[in-house]
């Protein structure tokens, strides 16, 4: 292994830990209510809190990164998420496990971005394929949460796999500490991302990643019922979700270097016009044997092009500053997929099926105009190299 592809696999592994975490508890609330007597309202607050704890993690703490701390933010994000795994391990009570996520999604809002700035900037060439590698990296980690709570929370209790996963997170940071990270030597003069937001072509790209997370949290939100509804077995929404997520681990990678050659922005937008015809699928759909095929072919294309996204930010922001860019992609994206998330949960349980998945089919559309229009010259640029002309033209 090369020193400069070691970035990508050591900080992707840490990725994928940092996802884990969150896979473990998820699958576990079910148990938080009936060892602890939680109930569902307030368990769905201890998921969101850490949602918005992320956001607000990658719009302060994430440009950091860009001023001389990448690899400190990286452990800071670690240490955070570590406690916070202590606390998922032996909290009992509401407030404890909220507290508990609260540092958790601190902890990933800041380290993802200064994870995806120290790959940029290793293999500035190969930005879409070590994008897509850590998109496989992430979704793999969340994927392996529900495996290792169904190995470990059996025999060994409901703490076990999140102390395994503190142990191998603090194991990584011993195979990172030795990776040469490229620290920026001259901060950055703005301190948030928001003046990037000024560029056109960064809006464009931003948005992008917005649009392909309301769709993702429409699906995450009504999947379950609606399949619940058409009288499928619990097996069915399951299956559709490991299908779900299976091309994102497979195709990632490939989907990250289509988008350099072809163009991030054609190939994002590729991506979410394909999301508009699935979600409207969605909406006709009458058996859960349908909502299930037109999910395999849907899933498919996401997996070979939701890295376009990170490829396009990338592309568009300066080589100092990618950490903040990269942050606002993900608090952008954070933000609109627990919003759609709420709002197609109210209009299907108002209006009914069709109308849910149509309105948020009609937004991804709007999304995707809005990206051709803002994107420019840059919708048919090709290659993956920082350009900080961009940015500072907008």
């Amino acid at each position: 292994m090369t020193e400069r592809a070691r970035p990508m696999w050591m900080f992707g592994l840490l990725t994928g830990l940092f996802a884990a975490g969150y896979g473990v508890m998820f699958t576990v609330l079910d148990e938080f209510r009936d060892e602890y007597g939680i109930g569902e309202t307030r368990l769905g607050w201890i998921v969101a809190v850490g949602f918005f704890s992320a956001f607000v993690a990658q719009i302060a703490i994430a440009p950091l990164a860009d001023r001389g701390h990448a690899r400190a933010l990286v452990y800071f994000g670690l240490a955070f998420n570590l406690v916070g795994l202590f606390g998922m391990a032996w909290g009992t009570s509401f407030w404890v496990l909220m507290a508990a996520r609260v540092l958790m999604g601190i902890g990933v809002g800041a380290a993802n971005p200064a994870i995806r700035r120290i790959v940029i900037n290793a293999e500035p060439d190969h930005l879409g394929r070590n994008l897509g590698r850590l998109l496989a990296a992430d979704v793999a980690g969340f994927a392996a949460g529900p495996a290792i709570s169904a190995v470990l929370v059996g025999p060994f209790g409901i703490p076990t796999p999140f102390l395994v996963l503190a142990v191998a997170s603090v194991a990584a940071v011993a195979l990172t500490a030795r990776v040469e990270v490229e620290e920026q030597v001259e901060a950055p003069s703005a301190r948030f991302a928001f003046d990037m937001l000024r560029a056109p072509q960064f809006s464009a790209a931003v948005l992008l990643g917005g649009g392909a997370f309301l769709m993702i949290g429409t699906f995450d939100a009504l999947w379950a019922v609606v399949l619940d509804d058409l009288d499928a077995a619990e097996w069915v929404a399951n299956l559709g979700v490991t299908l779900f997520a299976v091309p994102f681990v497979l195709f990632g990678p490939r989907g990250g270097r289509i988008a350099e050659r072809f163009g991030a922005f054609r190939w994002g937008a590729l991506g979410l016009s394909g999301a508009v015809v699935a979600l409207t699928g969605y909406g006709l759909a009458g058996s859960a044997w349908v909502m299930l095929a037109i999910s395999v072919g849907h899933s498919m294309l996401d997996g070979f092009t939701i890295s376009a996204s990170g490829v396009a930010v990338g592309m568009v922001a300066p080589a100092e500053r990618q950490a903040a860019a990269q942050g606002m992609l993900g608090a952008v994206q954070t933000l609109i997929g627990g919003g759609s998330a709420i709002l197609a949960g109210w209009l299907y349980e108002s209006n009914g099926q069709f109308v849910a998945y149509a309105v948020s089919a009609l937004a991804v559309a709007a999304i995707t105009i809005a990206v051709r229009v803002l994107a420019g010259d840059a919708w048919t640029r090709a290659g993956s190299a920082p350009a900080a002309a961009v940015v500072a033209a907008g």
